[in-house]
């Protein structure tokens, strides 16, 4: 590894592990964090590690959890790395091995299909050194091998309910509390963060048993609460899996992954025989409620108290579905019965006329033509990532008075600029790597990204060190939010209009595809 040098040895409980040092960190990559979820392991909750003798390397990332190309890889400048299987591994950046710093832990979203702990632009040198904290990421298993629903479809026989990868993401977490120290963090001061499918997975495990005690603060970037598939729905993703691959549980178990993964390409195209999105969802592959590892919908949980205690950061950026909508030919050509037909489908049709109103109306305050692609993508931005992160933080403050907003609204030059402050563009700003090559055709450059970058990381890692990113707290009173971009404003009640129009839409309608 180029620019890097040995550092010392740490024993954990599993065996020796040598990293390296660049720039003043250390970084110790491809932990494994449970034993490989392979063969006879596969679809059950994860196991404890496997040790090993003598000391381990630990220079170079783990495998990536099996998966296909994502469709936005090529605008997002996204790699892939090998995949595997054995996929369960992390990776710690610490700016020293004694002391006892905050610990952030990362969770890569993805739709739960694709991404890694291992992307370049959440490599976690530059945040660790900057807000002197430990920075961990993960991997977890992802799609069909780590959301399937199967246990009902097979008698049992394949024990699955569809909430392995969050499992694994609670394995790692216990790994981190009973480790973390040798690396210079507290395990009693640990935050989880994650944007996507990964804040997705940071409120379902605000609301998992399995996960308490194990994290103390949560920062959900652009997901919350409200995507957590119910019974009846995971019923039928599991009866599509099994129509799709044509195979009983033993089938299932000896099947290649790469079988498995283009039964999982049908079913994000609902292409399976009798199987439609309308049937299935649009995001087929998402944690369940299944009654027993996750008793409740995590947003009713919240609103129950069973994160009582723990400070939320929660936001969205400005335009996330642009990402999606933009390239999609589908949105651009829509017309207003298309509009009504979607959103029917998504909101309701006795919710959609008021919506649509309210964000025709809305728009042009906010230098948008209001044309039917404009207001659908608004919708969606709010419908799946601002207003989910508003009802959490109202649920949350009841049992916490240390809940923060922020909207982010820094723009993206990729497509000729049209994409706004899409999904994922504050990412390379939480990380500080938005100069890695290549970075900046996605995520900008110039001296406003260089203090966009502080401010974010000065947010973030406060958060983490003291539960407060240096801005008043949420309260439905005046809904104070830190609006971060070229500079860093604190608004009072900003979009109230679109706000208020989906206070009479029920939580069932949010969060999912």
């Amino acid at each position: 590894m180029t620019g890097t040098t040995a550092t010392p040895i740490v024993e954990i409980g599993s065996g020796k592990l040598q990293g390296n040092e660049k720039g003043g960190v250390l970084a110790f990559k491809g932990i494994p964090y449970a034993a490989p979820p392979v063969g006879e392991r596969r679809w059950l909750p994860p196991a404890d590690p496997l040790p090993w003798a003598g000391v381990r390397a630990a220079g170079e990332f783990g495998a990536w959890a099996p998966q296909n190309k994502g469709a936005l890889d090529d605008v997002m400048g996204a790699e892939v790395g090998a995949q595997s299987e054995d996929c369960l591994s992390l990776n710690i950046w610490t700016p020293g091995l004694a002391g006892k710093r905050p610990v952030m832990v990362w969770i890569h979203g993805g739709g739960f299909t694709i991404g890694s702990g291992a992307q370049g632009i959440y490599e976690g040198g530059t945040l660790a050194r900057h807000g002197d904290v430990v920075v961990v990421t993960i991997n977890y298993r992802l799609g069909i091998l780590g959301f399937a629903p199967l246990a009902a479809v097979t008698g049992g026989r394949i024990p699955a309910t569809g909430n392995e990868g969050l499992l694994d993401q609670v394995k790692a977490l216990a790994w981190v509390r009973d480790n973390i120290a040798h690396f210079g963090g507290d395990p009693g001061n640990v935050t989880i963060f994650g944007e996507s499918a990964g804040g997705m997975s940071v409120g379902n495990l605000l609301a998992l048993p399995a996960a308490r005690g194990l994290f103390h603060k949560a920062i959900p970037q652009s997901g919350a609460c409200h995507t957590c598939a119910d019974p009846g729905t995971a019923l039928r993703r599991g009866e599509a899996i099994l129509k799709a691959m044509e195979l009983d549980a033993d089938g299932l178990r000896k099947a290649p992954f790469a079988d498995l993964l283009r039964a999982q390409r049908l079913l994000e195209g609902g292409r399976v025989e009798g199987y439609p999105l309308a049937v299935i969802g649009g995001l087929p592959f998402m944690p369940v409620a299944d009654g027993v590892v996750m008793p409740h919908n995590p947003i009713d949980a919240v609103a129950a108290g069973v994160a009582a205690g723990i400070p939320v950061l929660a936001g969205s950026t400005l335009d996330e579905w642009k990402l999606f909508g933009i390239p999609a030919k589908a949105i651009q050509q829509l017309d207003e019965a298309g509009l009504a037909k979607r959103l029917g489908y998504l909101v309701g049709d006795e919710h959609t006329p008021g919506l649509v109103a309210a964000y025709r109306a809305a728009l042009p305050a906010r230098g948008i033509e209001p044309s039917v692609p404009e207001i659908f993508m608004a919708i969606q931005t709010d419908r799946i990532f601002r207003i989910p992160a508003l009802r959490l933080l109202e649920r949350q403050r009841p049992h916490e008075a240390r809940v923060f907003n922020y909207l982010f609204d820094w723009c993206s030059p990729a497509i000729g600029g049209r994409l706004g402050s899409p999904h994922a563009v504050e990412l390379a700003y939480v990380f500080g790597t938005y100069t890695k090559p290549g970075a900046e055709k996605f995520y900008g450059e110039g001296e406003g990204a260089a203090a966009l970058a502080t401010m974010t990381m000065d947010a973030w890692t406060r958060f983490a060190h003291e539960g407060d990113p240096g801005w008043p707290a949420y309260e439905t009173g005046k809904r104070t939010t830190a609006l971060l971009g070229a500079s860093r404003r604190i608004l009072d009640k900003p979009l109230e209009a679109e706000r208020r129009a989906w206070e009479q839409v029920p939580d069932r309608w949010l969060g999912s595809l």
